[in-house]
């Protein structure tokens, strides 16, 4: 809402979907450009295998996956080398299409025969993955866990995880995956917006009860039979650092692109949405990311044949105000301003028409079929930072007493501890090594030129390789050129676009970093690389090379 105008700078803007809008040139903005594409099943996938490949150990939290259709010949051969080594080995895997939610388009498979070859798949990509089917059952269900993580900066890194999260339940006991219930939804898959169509699903005042319960819940029950706790949060902590590390290369992208260095612009902040699902043996594993996750806090319930009212649902609420109140007190532009009486308390939150209704209750970047029924009780928990934004100047306030202007200095004080724990750069030294796309993504950036693209072209891949003196007898300017050549042609042929997108790259940097190091793992190899003639690549430090 703009009541003072459009051309009011805000101190924080509050987008519905994604971040959309050019015109900005202040403040913070609650999405990063590029964050819905960035986390996609098959951007995820193919940058989680990035990880994977350098760093197979410390990234062996997300199942193994195949891109289709691009790469359906390969997971068939995969499969049947593997069972023909090991004929044992009956595996079942889990199709999910790209740009699905909520379940939409998933199922189960025990051949790759099964995989269903319409014409959705070429126009409707999708991702292939191992299923695990040795969960964590409770009370005979498998369940997965929601965990909501604020990005609060991208540079410098800035991370921050929600003490309490959703453990969200299937509706049928699970059995493992055979021919016979590979059909069965409500036994494995749990998503909540599926599973809430079960005859089974229990809605619960309790937070320790019902087909939604917090994770606080389960913890506890945990812990009462022996559980390692804390090293399951310790896993958990981990899992959630080492996937932002393997996103950032491509965000910094993106927000290169949408906010270039020099210009005015604001910064970002983005809540997301974690599902994780723990192993039998308590391994957490990685399902995906979610750019929007729900914060509805209440659900609907049919009280006759097409008559529905919106109910309020306890543990949602538990979780959901907690994490956008903090989030708003962490991002909270006023709080560096209080010292100084005289200042105004206007923290404008820009909300898109899609998300009016949200305004109300705080609460933003949700679907509106999803979200289109939200208690107003958040309005009245956040009623503190949503009170800053309905006085448009000290002018228009009531008087402007020093009891008044003490007044947000007390209701901080009374607000409860923050229920978000700061894990970056808290622990920054024990991830630092696994940085090295970053390093490569900030080399791409360099040279690509022109500011506001993402793709480099071919002069900018040779200035690449002249500025790093990458070029010798061995590899001829002419090698470099088929290679950017050869490597573009295969991912323009996914993305349709012309010129070296930042997977591409990071490729080509591989290669050259094999040819180079051979005998080294290729981890050794892309940092020795990166280490090639330091004194050169510092001079390029900081600076962005322009040609024609």
């Amino acid at each position: 809402q703009f009541p003072l105008g459009r051309r009011l700078p805000c101190d924080i803007y509050w987008h519905g979907v994604s971040f959309h809008d050019n015109n900005i040139f202040s403040g913070q903005v609650n999405k990063f450009p590029g964050m819905m594409e960035t986390v996609r099943k098959i951007t995820l996938s193919r940058a989680m295998r990035t990880m994977q490949d350098l760093f197979p150990l410390e990234y062996n939290f997300y199942p193994r996956s195949w891109i289709l259709p691009e790469e359906l010949s390969l997971f068939v051969d995969e499969v049947r080398t593997t069972k023909d080594s090991n004929p044992s080995w009956k595996p079942t895997f889990i199709v999910k299409p790209d740009g699905g939610c909520q379940g939409d388009g998933i199922y189960l498979i025990k051949d790759p025969g099964d995989i269903r070859l319409t014409g959705s798949i070429q126009s409707r990509p999708a991702v292939v993955q191992e299923y695990i089917c040795k969960p964590l059952l409770v009370d005979k269900l498998k369940f997965d866990i929601r965990l909501y993580v604020l990005l609060k900066s991208l540079e410098p890194l800035e991370i921050y995880i929600a003490k309490d999260g959703l453990s969200r339940f299937c509706t049928e006991p699970y059995q493992e995956p055979t021919l016979k219930n590979l059909h069965q939804v409500f036994m494995h898959l749990t998503n909540y917006s599926l599973n809430i169509h079960s005859g089974n699903f229990i809605h619960s005042d309790s937070v320790n009860t019902g087909s939604k319960r917090t994770f606080s819940s389960i913890l506890c029950r945990l812990s009462s039979r022996g559980a390692d706790v804390k090293k399951l949060w310790s896993d958990i902590i981990s899992l959630v650092i080492k996937t932002i590390i393997a996103l950032t290369p491509e965000l910094k992208v993106y927000y290169q692109s949408d906010i270039p260095a020099g210009k005015p612009g604001p910064t970002c902040f983005q809540i997301l949405g974690f599902d994780i699902l723990l192993m039998k043996n308590l391994k957490p594993m990685l399902l995906e990311v979610n750019a929007n996750p729900s914060m509805r806090i209440e659900h609907e319930q049919e009280l006759s044949p097409g008559v529905f009212e919106n109910v309020p649902s306890p543990v949602d609420e538990e979780v959901k105000v907690a994490v956008i109140r903090d989030t708003l007190r962490l991002v909270d532009p006023q709080k560096k301003k209080r010292k100084d009486l005289h200042l105004s308390f206007h923290t404008y939150l820009l909300i898109f028409p899609t998300q009016l209704q949200s305004l109300r209750a705080g609460v933003a970047g949700m679907k509106d079929k999803q979200h289109k029924h939200h208690s107003l009780k958040l309005s009245l928990k956040l009623k503190f930072y949503l009170k800053l934004g309905s006085c448009q100047s000290l002018k228009q306030m009531p008087e402007a007493s020093e009891e008044l202007l003490d007044a947000p200095r007390s209701l901080e004080a009374a607000l409860p501890s923050l229920c978000l724990k700061q894990v970056f750069p808290k622990y920054s030294k024990q991830f630092s090594h696994l940085r090295l796309v970053d390093r490569v993504a900030a080399l791409f950036i360099r040279f690509l030129g022109v500011k506001g693209t993402t793709k480099l072209g071919p002069t900018g891949f040779r200035t690449f390789i002249r500025n790093c003196k990458l070029s010798n007898s061995n590899f001829s300017m002419a090698a470099v050129d088929i290679l950017y050549i050869d490597i573009t042609r295969r991912w323009n042929s996914i993305d349709k676009e012309s010129g070296m997108c930042l997977q591409a790259f990071v490729e080509a940097f591989f290669c050259l970093a094999r040819k180079k190091y051979k005998l080294l793992p290729l981890h050794e190899q892309v940092s020795s690389l990166l280490e090639h003639e330091p004194s050169r690549l510092a001079a390029l430090h900081g600076k962005r090379l322009l040609w024609g």
